[in-house]
């Protein structure tokens, strides 16, 4: 099913699904099921698997020139949630990012999802590289995840990069898009940030789901705002439980999100 036929059916009860984060490569699958089988009894509609990158640095070389060097890889997102369906019969929700991928790339990669029966795929830019100040784009790649919509909607109407490609047929994703309660770090103002959020809805997105927050009423505030400027479909709140004293400090400097005092001072007496 798709998510948002998910959200239709609740018929308004709240639903709990949850985001995983691909092993290191030469890890097992068997590393990702011993993490999800706990949170099986609160019966998970669908499971996020999110994609990261390669990352990689750049160390001199005896001449002085720099050499890219690859230090970290993780297994495929496509192949986690392919594993994820067949193991516990529920949707899986695979991330597809701007950053890393050509558009080529990107076709390729939601052509085998279409193959594998997956109906739902959340669409990001995704974040820049360690060694990039700003993010850049991969040559003739999407720049903003509203173009990164907009080509998974093309498919969606059976329109793909090569108009001679034979044997086509029309992709049926449901597009999930990212929103920002407290604006993304990149972004000017909420206003501008929800202004991009629009953009990204009309060219297709179907659902967004919020960073995390841990003041309920900047949601709340962000979801007026979203319909006031005639964002309609559906706004899933992103949620993360501290699991320690120093995401007191370390979640403001990587997500650029608050933390409001009483949260903090209940923590810090732990």
């Amino acid at each position: 099913m798709k998510v948002t036929e998910h959200i239709e059916a609740a018929n308004g009860k709240s639903l709990f699904s949850f985001e995983i984060l691909p092993p290191l490569k030469g890890q097992h699958v068997q590393s990702i099921f011993d993490g999800i089988d706990p949170l099986m009894e609160f019966k998970p509609p669908f499971i996020d698997v999110t994609y990261h990158r390669e990352e990689y640095v750049y160390k001199e070389k005896e001449n002085g020139l720099l050499e890219k060097r690859i230090v970290r890889k993780r297994p495929g997102t496509v192949g986690i949630c392919a594993a994820i369906q067949s193991k516990y019969g529920i949707d899986a929700v695979p991330h597809i990012l701007c950053g890393g991928f050509n558009k080529e790339d990107t076709e390729n990669f939601l052509i085998d999802l279409n193959f594998l029966g997956i109906k739902n795929v959340m669409a990001l830019r995704g974040d820049m590289v360690k060694s990039e100040l700003y993010f850049k784009p991969e040559v003739n790649g999407n720049f903003f995840a509203n173009d990164l919509v907009s080509q998974i909607s093309e498919m969606n109407q059976g329109r793909y990069l090569e108009e001679v490609l034979e044997d086509c047929c029309e992709t049926d994703f449901c597009i999930g898009v990212a929103g920002y309660p407290e604006k993304h770090m990149e972004a000017p103002s909420l206003e501008k940030d929800i202004e991009r959020l629009k953009a990204k809805v009309d060219a297709g997105a179907e659902y967004v789901v919020t960073q995390m927050f841990f003041d309920n009423r900047k949601y709340f505030e962000f979801v007026n705002k979203c319909r006031d400027r005639g964002i309609s479909v559906p706004i899933i709140p992103g949620l993360k439980p501290l699991a320690s004293k120093n995401q007191l400090s370390t979640i403001p400097h990587r997500f650029h999100v608050d933390l409001p005092d009483a949260l903090v001072h209940e923590v810090e007496k732990k």
